[in-house]
């Protein structure tokens, strides 16, 4: 006991116990080397903080090994003599300390290293307690493997037209691999200023966040590139490259050079890129009223990624299909793919690298600000694309998620690297946009847009939490803050500018807002309408839990939301607006009116049910005039209806009812969001093989929007909107086996397959068509996989990929996930795309699920637990189950893994889904069989 307590006094436990983040818990684990390791938390101590990083990676890309030293500045805030702080599968191979004014190597003294790698933490020993507020130098030099994977500082490959494989290494940190790159304190909140290195082999170039300033030669045709030095920013953001790319670049209006960077023979493909870059950070510049800080901004289209794309500060790098516009290939909906994520990332350079949330809890600060700032961003520079629109969508995927018991709160506990990760979902991101444009059609654009300055311009280079944004939100002002009108208002300000929800009415942003972040779920206003009485009432929204099921009283208690509601009524299109705080309300209306339709335009986020005759009226009204609401409102009203028949709220025939005025409707989002409801009824039919449902269904479809398909073109002509129409139409009705949508797709695919895939002759919005038609035959399949291995087109190869998985032959979707698991043909990156794409084939739903089992472990390999694709195949895979045996079997699974999913939302997730389609299929089947019988011509 005597010797254990020597050596904690001796690394410097004494002094970490006096930490802001010390524990009661005074055990420590043991390092690699048998010595207590002095430090127990996940978190790092808050005692000495980075100032400044001196950084030098040298990359071997025949090795595939590199080298780095790094010189951290430091401020030391406790006196200690212990550094902790990150590094995973690096090997340190000496580490040294120099003292404030320090000019010789004699003033460096050695440091004892002792790692830790349940926690990726390392921890310096010096011999001498580090005095408070003096600076000293560390001086780390280590090597290690360039990462298999898709984090970290990991190699990248690309094939050349004759067939050359290319070689380049990347980085990617967000949220905690930067420490695989180089020992740092690897936590948002410790931000710093960098200066980088980079050594490389003459037929390489490097890129920095920051621009080149020179380059040296070195011996053996070695060159050493250094940039200047950065702005303060967190470790996450930190990027480098080193490969052979080739750019095309513009400048915008303030003389920020803007750089597309992509393979050699790729780069016809960037133009469009560029284009939108540009247009898109002078918007941002403009609407933020903050210049962009950094003299450049380079977008880099790398060959393997997992995600779609990472904001790294001036070095923002992309999935090469979320950056890549080929003419020929890429559809309308492949334009509109890439122009929002150029819209996300570029807004993640104000929200989330100049003010960056505390911890990763509040990560719904970066991304649902930048999918939010997407709509915002792409609207004002693209109208043509019509962006506002998809809003929609990404409001009820939000929604949809969130109506599972196993969805979580905006703001959520996550600790490890792995409950990190999972933060990165559709609560934080479209969850989050929604929210926030709630919160936008509630206090006004002009005081929105002047709290979020107020809060960019508070808060840059430093962190923020929820409530510092909603503090900018209500304009709260302080000596220190911007008080000239244009950016800071008192509250007094904000109600006179915000809409009249308020009048007569004292409220709180933060604690309106903190019911949307703090609890989990969406609720269900409930309306009965009486003349001109409504009576409204909340409860929170379940799907696949019915009122009289036990289990949901208790999954009431505790909910409640305040929600801003607003409403139009049959004599009076002016909007009204009501603020409700409790669980139940009265609004007085100044007249009789015949119907209220509540959430206008789906500008809130909450499910809405009519209760009495609503639903009967709001059906007859579209039925004779569905002009009396708009589209917006049109598309509302189905997603609603439908909703509240997975609730056990509204019976099935009244929303398929609903959908019977659709053959009159004009609008391309809502004929899609009414056809998208019943062919996922097909497709769920199909899957149960429920086939005398599955035909009566197919039939009506085909019967009711006949004239709308058959007056599709097989084109690439018309509005983004029309074109994605015309994409999603005819895709439906080839898998309806619609004959004359068959033949023409048969025959174009013929005479491209005829012409050795060198026509143009296919049209790029219906490529994925025809090609999903072609691969229906063996000679078609073949033919599609050797056209991936060559094609330049990542647009072109995905839409491949999506057919090889319809086709119907278990050989050929075995061998499509194969070619997928080897990481050769079809990149690893695409793996969880193709098991989900597989699964939701009829044919390969099974398939997909079994070789998820059987492959389990090299999949955790090849992906983290918590990453993107981890949860997309598991969440993907199961997704279209919808039996107990199926049920059962997935809960075998997950419990067999327990260990290595125990702490995953994943599986409840997937377990959630597949109880929701057994109970909706037990409720609704008989309702269906009837409904489509009366209704079928």
């Amino acid at each position: 006991m005597l010797l254990l307590l020597h050596i904690l006094n001796f690394v410097g436990i004494n002094y970490a116990l006096r930490g802001e983040r010390s524990s009661e818990n005074t055990s420590f684990p043991i390092a690699t080397n048998g010595q207590p390791f002095p430090w127990n938390k996940l978190r790092l101590p808050d005692w000495i903080l980075p100032v400044h990083y001196d950084l030098l990676i040298h990359p071997n890309l025949t090795s595939l090994i590199f080298m780095g030293s790094v010189k951290i500045e430091v401020t030391v805030v406790h006196e200690t003599s212990t550094i902790v702080l990150h590094s995973k599968h690096l090997e340190i191979t000496s580490a040294a300390i120099e003292e404030e004014n320090g000019n010789t190597q004699a003033d460096l003294k050695q440091m004892k290293v002792l790692e830790y790698p349940p926690h990726e933490q390392i921890a310096f020993l010096y011999a001498e307690p580090l005095l408070v507020d003096k600076k000293y130098f560390l001086y780390i030099n280590y090597i290690a493997n360039l990462s298999d994977g898709f984090y970290g500082f990991y190699k990248s490959t690309y094939k050349t037209k004759d067939g050359q494989t290319r070689l380049l290494a990347s980085t990617h940190f967000e949220p905690t691999s930067a420490r695989m790159a180089f020992p740092c304190f690897d936590e948002p909140s410790f931000k710093a200023n960098y200066t980088i290195k980079i050594r490389r082999d003459g037929q390489y170039s490097a890129l920095s966040n920051m621009p080149k300033v020179k380059t040296l030669k070195l011996d053996n045709n070695l060159f050493e590139d250094h940039f200047a030095e950065s702005v303060k920013m967190s470790t996450y953001l930190v990027a480098f490259i080193v490969s052979d790319f080739q750019s095309v670049s513009g400048t915008t209006s303030s003389g920020i050079k803007v750089s597309i960077y992509v393979t050699p023979e790729k780069l016809n493909q960037a133009h469009y890129a560029l284009e939108a870059a540009v247009k898109i950070l002078e918007f941002y510049e403009q609407y933020f009223g903050i210049h962009y800080p950094l003299p450049k901004q380079d977008l880099v289209a790398v060959p393997d990624f997992q995600s779609g794309a990472m904001e790294n500060w001036g070095l923002t790098t992309y999935r090469e299909t979320s950056l890549l516009y080929d003419p020929e290939t890429s559809s309308a909906s492949d334009k509109l793919w890439v122009t929002m994520v150029i819209g996300h990332e570029l807004a993640h350079q104000w929200f989330g690298n100049l003010v960056t949330m505390e911890w990763w809890n509040d990560i719904w600060l970066n991304e649902g600000f930048a999918r939010y700032m997407e709509f915002i961003s792409v609207d004002a520079t693209y109208p043509e694309l019509q962006v506002n629109d998809y809003l929609l969508g990404t409001c009820f995927a939000a929604m949809g998620r969130d109506s599972m018991n196993s969805s979580r709160p905006i703001s959520s506990k996550a600790e490890n690297p792995t409950q990190i990760k999972e933060m990165f979902d559709t609560v934080s991101y479209d969850k989050g946009a929604c929210i926030l444009h709630m919160l936008r059609n509630f206090l006004t654009e002009e005081v929105f847009q002047n709290g979020i300055i107020h809060y960019l311009k508070k808060h840059s280079y430093s962190n923020a939490k929820n409530n510092d944004l909603w503090n900018s939100l209500a304009n709260i002002c302080s000596e220190e803050d911007f008080t000239s009108g244009k950016f800071c208002y008192s509250k007094s300000q904000v109600a006179r500018n915000a809409h009249s929800y308020y009048v007569d009415e004292h409220f709180d942003i933060a604690e309106i807002m903190n019911t949307w972040t703090l609890q989990k779920g969406i609720p269900l206003i409930i309306v009965e309408q009486n003349q001109k009485r409504i009576k409204i009432r909340q409860e929170r929204f379940l799907k696949g839990i019915f009122p009289h099921d036990p289990q949901w009283a208790s999954m009431q208690i505790g909910f409640l939301w305040h929600v801003p509601l607003t409403y139009i009524t049959s004599h009076s299109k002016r909007i009204g607006r009501h603020l409700l705080k409790n669980h139940s309300d009265t609004i007085e209306l100044e007249e009789d009116v015949n119907w209220v339709k509540f959430n206008v335009d789906m500008n809130g986020y909450y499910i809405v049910h009519y209760e009495g005759n609503g639903w009967d009226t709001i059906i007859t009204l579209l039925n004779q005039n569905h002009t009396l609401f708009s589209y917006k409102d049109r598309a509302n009203l189905i997603h609603n209806a439908f909703q509240l028949v997975s609730a056990g709220r509204l019976s099935l025939d009244r929303a398929l009812d609903l959908t019977q005025y659709l053959q009159h409707e004009s609008s391309n989002i809502v004929l899609l969001q009414g056809l998208g409801y019943l062919t996922g009824i097909y497709r769920m039919m199909e899957r149960r093989n429920i086939s005398d449902v599955t035909e009566s269904l197919k039939r009506y479809i085909l019967q009711h929007f006949k004239l709308v398909i058959d007056r599709q073109t097989w084109s690439d002509e018309g509005s983004i909107s029309d074109r994605m129409l015309r994409s999603a139409l005819l895709e439906i009705a080839c898998d309806l086996q619609y004959p004359p949508c068959v033949q023409k797709a048969n025959d174009l695919f013929s005479k491209w397959m005829g012409s050795d895939g060198n026509l143009t002759n296919v049209p790029s919005d219906v490529l994925e068509t025809v090609y999903s038609v072609g691969s229906k035959t063996a000679d078609g399949w073949n033919f599609l996989l050797e056209r991936y291995k060559v094609s330049m087109s990542g647009a072109e190869q995905g839409k491949i990929r999506s057919a090889l998985a319809s086709c119907k032959d278990d050989a050929k979707l075995t061998r499509l996930l194969e070619l997928a698991m080897e990481g050769h043909i079809i990149k690893t990156q695409d793996l969880s795309s193709v098991i989900y794409s597989v699964s939701t084939n009829p044919a390969g739903q099974h398939l997909a699920w079994k070789f998820v089992k059987k492959n389990w472990s090299k999949l955790l390999e090849k992906f983290p637990l918590g990453s993107f694709s981890i949860r997309t195949i598991i969440i993907g895979a199961t997704a279209q189950f919808s039996s107990k045996q199926e049920l059962e079997e997935v809960k075998l699974f997950f419990d067999s893994v327990k260990k290595e999913v125990s702490q995953l939302r994943a599986p409840q997730i997937a377990v959630e889904n597949i109880e929701k389609n057994i109970k909706w299929l037990e409720k609704n089947l008989v309702t269906l069989t009837k409904w489509i019988l009366e209704n079928l011509k």
